[in-house]
This record gives structure tokens, C-alpha cells and sequence, in this order.
């Protein structure tokens, strides 16, 4: 029993150790040059590909995939309008036809129990066709509207795709977007495009690159806390006067934004595919408005499309959100303790919540600091740090340093406080930021979705993780059977 247990541990640990090993190379290259002292967001930038573009930058790994599946579900999207739509307006006149006998028989049955109705035979009858002809005309009206938008009469149809796209959905993301970047900071140290030219056919054009932005934004945070992980190793393997522990530290830093990284890309997915919903079932909706009894029994389907596209862009808030608070949370573990003391300055962190003027620094502090900044700025070769520059200039500067104030770069040896520190964070951020950000901008009042894609991915990912150990039981029982 106990042999069997630890196989399939080792199994899974082999898997999880190939998963991080994989994620930790990847963003080891998505960081040009080597990963040092981060006292200049500019330094981060360069250093990551930011040519003015954060979704150009070297570790978005995810902006091309998001934005071939955009054009692919975009093109699809628009086969699926061109499909349905020759077929919709088709039901509708049918559909207006039937109404319109029914509605006349409703009012046949209504006007001969009437009181107010005198016997047929009469001179002067009183039918009030006017009430009738109420009804008809209003519902022919909006059967007319709908055929148009869905390009009945050769007018609306994809293009109408188009602009409902860039009228409701964009709007949404593109606020989304600069709250996000805004929130992290990222938008002080970069841009993001978010114009989309004319001549891009694809109806999910407008709505793809402010998420592109949303989507480079994490990137950048995510490479921003990894960069600082990546510090803390090369301090102690470049023999700068780090220890074990600091190098453990900066692995663990490393890992945690690699984890969190990876759980706020399923909650992006899923926004994803709450618009894609909602953009290609909009015929549907168009079509249902046409009548007014079918209308009555959709517009909960409506209903909950608005409220998905709210949802939407309050999804995205709630993943810069949960970032940006674990990065500030781990900005001041590296303020207190790369350098010490706390005070506004860390050299393993960029300053994407902005760059901040040491305060209440002694001529020690100050001594430190100028050694991460002028080496830094001196190591700078074509936007990225060369290692061997780095070295040579902060180990003349800091034994100079160190001549006059004994122990002062001492702070880079003592890991297992910031060790420590970061496995707290982790901790804090799966049981604390993550669940009160998202009960603080709780918008379902159900609570959680019936259909979640990025949840499902997460329990697939799972079960693929599970299926070695299955298939090493299924094997072992089959051989003791045989």
C-alpha cells in the first residue's frame, strides 16, 4: 500500500517538477538579458522587448494564440450570421404570417361576444378594426426593423455585426483595459494601441486588441514579479554575497507569479468566451425582438447577456486587481528586505506602481542604493544588463562601500525572512486576495456560473495530471489478474 502511494506521488511530482521547469525556463527567456537590479522601469521594459507595444514584449506567449483564436472565432462568427440569417428572415415573414392569422381570429372570436358589436346583418355594424390594425402594424414594424438589422432588405446583416460590436462590446473592454493598466501601473512605463483600422473585416477586430492589451498587462506584471525571483537567484549565483536561502527565495518568487500567472489566464479564457457568446447568438436575439410574445420569453436570455458583458469587463478589473495586490504585497517584502531598511526602495522589483524617491535614507542607505543604480545604468548594453559588466562594477563599488560602512550589503545573505515571506504570500493570495476581490466586485447574484470555460480547462488540466497514476493502477490490476 505505502509503495503504491509513493509511485504515484513521484509520478505526479515528476509531472509537476516538468510543468515548472518548462514555466521557469519560458520566463527565464522572456527576460532579455540578465536579471539583476531593476532600479528603472525603462530597464524592465527594454529588457522584456517593450518596444512602445506591451503586447509586443517578449513573454506574452499567449497574445498570438488569443489573437489567432480571435480571428478564427471572428471569421466564424461572421459564417455563422451569413448562415443563419438567410433562414431567420424566412421564419420571421412566416412567422409574421402566422401571427397575423391567428391575431385575426383572436379578434374575430373577441368582436362576435362583444357587447359593443351590433348584429352583422345591421346597416351600420360597429367592428372596431382599429384595435386590430394596432397590433398588426406595431408588430410589423419591428419584424421589419429586425429583418433589416439581420440584412433582410440587403441592409445590415455582418456590417451591423461590426457596429454592434464597436458600439457595445468594445466600449466595455476598452474600459477595461485602461483601468487595468492603470491599476498595475503598467501604463506609466508603456502603451497599448487600442485603434483598430477600418480595413480589418473581421468582426471581432474592435473587441480583440483591448483585450490584447488586458492580456499584455498581465504578462508584464507576471514578468515583473518573476524578474525579481530571477535577482534574487543570479545574486547568490553570480557570487555577488547572496546565500542558499536568498537563491531559494528567488525561486520561490519566481514560482508563485508563475502559479498565479496561470490561474488568472483560465479566468481570462472565460471572458473570452462569455463574449464570444454573446456575439454570436445576437441574431437570435435580433430575430426573438421581432414578437412581442416570443420576446417576452428571451429577454431573460438578454437579460443575462448584459449582465455577462458587465461581468466581463468587471472580470477583467478583478484579474488586475488580484495582481497588482499581490504585487504590492510582494514590492514591500523586497523593500524591507533588498535593501534594508524599508524606504521606498528595492533593487529586485520594477516600479510599476511607480517609481518612488527613497525617503528618510541615512548616507549608508544612500551608499547602497547608488551602488544598484550606477552599476545598473552602467551594465545596460543594447536595453539589456550584461551579467559580467554588472559583476565587475558591483563588486568594486560595493567593497568600496563596505570599507566605510562594515556589513552593509549583509541584507543579500539573510533569504530565509523573504523565504519565508513568500510563502505567506502565497497563501495570502489563494485564500484571501483572490476570494475577497471577487466578492468585493461580485456581480452574479446566483453566485457561481452554471458554465465557467476557464474552471472547466482548470479540471481538465487536473485530469490530465491525474491520468498517469490511473493508467499506472489500471496496468498493475491488470497484470495481478493476469
Amino acid at each position: 500500500m505505502f509503495k503504491k502511494w509513493l509511485i504515484e506521488k513521484g509520478i505526479k511530482l515528476f509531472i509537476i517538477a516538468i510543468a515548472l521547469g518548462v514555466g521557469i525556463w519560458y520566463l527565464s527567456h522572456s527576460i532579455g538579458g540578465a536579471s539583476l537590479s531593476y532600479t528603472s522601469i525603462d530597464t524592465f521594459m527594454k529588457q522584456i522587448g517593450n518596444d512602445g507595444d506591451i503586447t509586443s514584449t517578449n513573454g506574452c506567449f499567449l497574445c498570438i494564440y488569443i489573437e489567432k483564436l480571435f480571428e478564427v472565432l471572428g471569421n466564424a462568427t461572421e459564417m455563422f450570421w451569413n448562415g443563419i440569417v438567410r433562414s431567420l428572415w424566412i421564419i420571421m415573414a412566416l412567422g409574421f404570417g402566422i401571427f397575423i392569422i391567428m391575431h385575426s381570429l383572436s379578434y374575430i372570436r373577441e368582436q362576435a361576444t362583444s357587447k359593443d358589436v351590433k348584429d352583422l346583418t345591421d346597416a351600420q355594424p360597429k367592428l372596431n378594426f382599429g384595435k386590430w390594425f394596432d397590433k398588426v402594424w406595431k408588430t410589423g414594424v419591428r419584424v421589419i426593423i429586425a429583418g433589416a438589422l439581420l440584412g433582410a432588405i440587403n441592409w445590415g446583416g455582418t456590417s451591423i455585426l461590426h457596429i454592434v460590436t464597436q458600439i457595445i462590446v468594445t466600449p466595455v473592454m476598452y474600459l477595461g483595459s485602461i483601468l487595468s493598466m492603470a491599476a498595475t501601473g503598467v501604463i506609466s512605463g508603456g502603451t497599448c494601441d487600442m485603434v483598430i483600422t477600418s480595413a480589418n473585416s473581421n468582426p471581432l477586430a474592435s473587441v480583440l486588441q483591448p483585450f490584447m492589451c488586458v492580456m499584455g498587462n498581465l504578462n508584464t506584471v507576471v514578468l515583473a514579479g518573476a524578474a525579481g525571483g530571477f535577482a534574487l537567484m543570479n545574486y547568490a549565483w553570480l557570487g555577488l554575497g547572496a546565500g542558499l536561502f536568498t537563491w531559494i527565495a528567488g525561486l520561490a518568487l519566481v514560482i508563485i507569479f508563475l502559479i498565479i500567472g496561470f490561474d488568472l489566464v483560465f479566468q481570462v479564457l472565460n471572458v473570452i468566451f462569455k463574449l464570444i457568446f454573446i456575439i454570436i447568438f445576437m441574431p437570435l436575439m435580433i430575430a426573438a425582438a421581432a414578437f412581442e410574445q416570443v420576446w417576452g420569453l428571451a429577454k431573460k436570455v438578454m437579460s443575462s447577456a448584459i449582465d455577462m458583458l458587465v461581468n466581463s469587463a468587471i472580470s477583467i478589473l478583478k484579474i488586475s486587481l488580484k495582481i497588482t495586490i499581490t504585487y504590492a504585497v510582494v514590492y514591500f517584502a523586497a523593500d524591507t528586505f533588498y535593501p534594508t531598511p524599508a524606504d521606498g526602495f528595492t533593487s529586485i522589483m520594477p516600479p510599476l506602481l511607480g517609481e518612488i524617491t527613497p525617503v528618510n535614507t541615512d548616507a549608508r542607505t544612500m551608499s547602497v542604493i547608488n551602488v544598484f543604480t550606477e552599476c545598473e545604468r552602467a551594465s545596460v548594453i543594447d536595453g539589456e544588463i550584461d551579467k559580467d559588466t554588472f559583476k565587475q562594477c558591483f563588486m568594486t563599488r560595493k567593497s568600496v562601500v563596505e570599507a566605510r560602512y562594515p556589513g552593509a550589503f549583509n541584507f543579500m545573505k539573510d533569504g530565509l525572512d523573504f523565504l519565508i515571506f513568500m510563502i505567506g504570500v502565497f497563501f495570502l493570495y489563494r485564500w484571501v486576495i483572490s476570494p475577497k476581490v471577487d466578492e468585493l466586485l461580485k456581480v452574479n447574484k446566483e453566485g457561481k456560473e452554471q458554465f465557467n470555460y476557464g474552471d472547466w480547462v482548470k479540471d481538465f488540466g487536473k485530469t490530465t495530471y491525474n491520468a498517469p497514476a490511473k493508467i499506472f493502477n489500471t496496468v498493475r490490476d491488470k497484470l495481478k489478474q493476469g
